[in-house]
């Protein structure tokens, strides 16, 4: 029985239809957390009962989450490339293996 390549298109489509496919939805989704920070401080400015002290706090947690989300798609991403190579290789176990290690390894650095 033979298996058909769901991914086939990755091989053979041209690569800025791939990229407007693959790289848009990212740019908007950072596009959109950055805009939610800038709402949340203007949110965070015009409460009566939390003024500069808000705004402050909010500043000081903000690169921690930052510094956070960096260590899980650091994860998340060189996970995703070996699971890739491993998938290429025909060494599914060792895919297996991978995606069970980074959501415990991202789970414990998170």
């Amino acid at each position: 029985m033979e298996q058909t390549n769901a991914n086939a298109f990755l091989e053979h489509e041209k690569l800025g239809k791939l990229m407007q496919k693959f790289a848009i939805p990212c740019i908007i989704s950072l596009l959109v957390g950055a805009l939610y920070n800038i709402v949340d401080q203007i949110f965070i400015a015009n409460a009566d009962y939390l003024g500069s002290s808000g705004n402050a706090a909010n500043t000081v947690v903000f690169p921690l989450t930052v510094v956070a989300l960096a260590i899980a798609v650091m994860i998340g991403d060189g996970s995703c490339a070996f699971v890739s190579i491993s998938l290429g290789a025909k060494e599914e176990n060792k895919a297996g293996g991978s995606v069970g290690n980074a959501v415990v390894l991202t789970s414990y650095a998170v």
